[in-house]
């Protein structure tokens, strides 16, 4: 019984430090894409995202699906580092899901001259070769 309890709780150990370690990539892929929009450097934000054609992007126009054409939308969306303006995450959930997918919930905020925005958005996240990408993003 002793071995029993002892190896639960070595299983226990690993699992909550994997989930630990996932946490702080995922919280440094965040924080690569403050730093990367700040910057006014949708191409390196844009780098966080899976680049695939299977990546949907959910907004106030409806889905995009693919990582070209959500690069297009922020284009579109922010053509200038002062519509892009200074952004700011506050992460509310982390959520490990199975194999290699995390949830992430969070606030975001954009400081800028013309108006201040923000919003909320939910983030699907796969690890791939050891490395974690959004796959699906609400943005609202």
């Amino acid at each position: 019984m002793k071995y029993l309890l002892a190896a639960s709780m070595l299983c226990f150990c690993v699992i909550c430090h994997a989930q630990s370690t996932d946490e702080q990539a995922i919280r440094a892929v965040m924080n690569q894409q403050v730093t990367a929009w700040n910057n006014g450097d949708i191409e390196s934000f844009m780098q966080t995202y899976l680049k695939s054609d299977s990546i949907m992007f959910i907004g106030h126009n409806g889905i995009t699906y693919g990582w070209d054409s959500t690069l297009a939308h922020y284009k579109r969306g922010y053509p200038d580092r002062a519509t892009m303006g200074k952004l700011t995450f506050e992460l509310k959930e982390l959520k490990p899901l199975c194999g290699n997918y995390y949830f992430v919930v969070g606030k975001f905020m954009l400081e800028r001259e013309k108006g201040n925005a923000s919003g909320h958005f939910d983030l699907l996240f796969k690890k791939v070769a050891g490395k974690w990408y959004i796959v699906s993003d609400h943005t609202s």
